[in-house]
């Protein structure tokens, strides 16, 4: 059975290659393919409202069932803003798939008291006619092992916000939760789902916390080796950025002692995806170099390893042509190949944050957010399934 997180690695993969040379290219003038056969579904999408963000939530996979998670609202025409009406509510959701992302089934947790999420962090304000559940301590004993365990990290802010973690045993069907998680001595903390099991009691988390201004943020690592009950920094993940922010990191477990990961950068002049890499299992991390020289206005990445040992990074292009873009690493994450074009339709730079699974038939399906003018104004979730190209 596969099990998968946006970062989740069950198992020791392969050692990191020894090359050199980071990426310079740049996804406006660097070469591009279009990937071969590409087939788009929507996910969710309705007249009048508004579909975003699957990165902030998280995507889970048991063999072919597919569970991802995002954010609904009411659509608003917002200028160069996300097109979400601010004065109604943003209602956290969940859509399943039980083949390998053809068709999709929608869920509401939140309906049954489920993570629910406070209105600092929303684009909307809370939902009403609920009741927020206590923020507890975690007492330990979650089994990161466990065959059907979901496992979702979220925030109040994303500058100087409050961690809680939630999970699963039945595939996100029911969750228990929120735990707090500890500030780490910053002032505050603003994380999304991105972690990586390694044994029943250990998961390694990458997070975003706020710089020392309160403001978004930077990237740090961090580890519980006692089922949730406490967790420890491991290292911070860069230096915290003077101007700008360096959020929303992807990883992906190279071997014992190697991590790679992939952060959302911006400074005052452009935005790009760096690439770190720690060989002393997360404690130090050393830059690598741009995975991604342009992302347009920014947008986060979703990385995982493919079957193959290959890695796959998926990210939004944020400016024309608007698109959602992959590409590949063949000695971990040293270099990145040419953008494969998963599509290029969109209407907007009001799109990405993808999250990604392969499935055991090696497809992989990339789940984001998008607006297209077939489809009309509204922001949707979609998937596209796509082959990666041989080695």
């Amino acid at each position: 059975m596969i099990r998968s997180t946006p970062t989740i690695s069950l198992l020791i993969a392969l050692a990191l290659a020894a090359c050199s040379g980071p990426p310079t290219s740049d996804p406006a003038t660097a070469d591009t393919a279009s990937a071969a056969d590409p087939r788009h579904v929507k996910v969710y999408f309705e007249k009048g409202m508004f579909g975003g963000w699957p990165a902030n939530h998280g995507i889970w996979n048991w063999e072919d069932e597919i569970l991802v998670g995002f954010g609904k609202g009411w659509y608003k025409d917002q200028g160069l803003s996300h097109h979400i009406d601010r004065e109604k509510p943003e209602i956290p959701m969940l859509a399943r798939s039980m083949d390998g992302g053809e068709t999709w089934s929608l869920e509401d947790p939140g309906a049954d008291g489920y993570l629910l999420t406070e209105g600092g962090y929303l684009h909307g304000v809370t939902r009403p006619g609920v009741t927020l559940p206590e923020l507890r301590d975690n007492e330990g004993g979650i089994d990161f092992m466990h065959p059907d365990l979901a496992f979702t990290v979220r925030t109040n802010s994303i500058h100087a916000g409050i961690g809680r973690t939630f999970h699963s045993y039945d595939r996100g069907r029911t969750w228990d939760g929120p735990f707090r998680l500890p500030d780490f001595d910053t002032p505050g903390i603003a994380p999304r789902t991105s972690y990586i099991v390694d044994s029943k009691d250990q998961c390694t988390l990458f997070i975003t916390a706020a710089k020392a201004d309160g403001k978004e943020g930077r990237t740090l690592c961090v580890r519980t080796t006692n089922g949730g009950e406490t967790w420890e920094l491991l290292g911070w993940i860069g230096p915290e950025p003077k101007v700008g922010f360096s959020i929303m990191p992807a990883s992906v477990r190279l071997s014992e002692t190697d991590i790679l990961v992939t952060v959302r950068m911006r400074d005052d002049k452009r935005r790009w995806i760096g690439t770190y890499l720690s060989t002393d299992d997360g404690a130090n991390w050393e830059y690598l170099g741009e995975a991604v020289a342009d992302t347009g206005v920014g947008n986060p990445p979703s990385m995982i390893q493919l079957q193959d040992g290959r890695l796959c990074l998926v990210y939004g292009y944020r400016a024309e042509p608007f698109s959602i873009r992959a590409r590949l690493s063949s000695d971990s994450g040293r270099t990145w190949g040419d953008d494969i074009i998963l599509r290029d339709d969109g209407a907007s730079r009001d799109i990405g944050y993808v999250r990604s699974i392969q499935r055991p038939d090696g497809k992989v399906v990339s789940v984001y957010y998008f607006t297209d003018p077939a489809s009309g104004p509204e922001r949707y979730i979609g998937a596209t399934i796509w082959s990666p190209p041989a080695p």
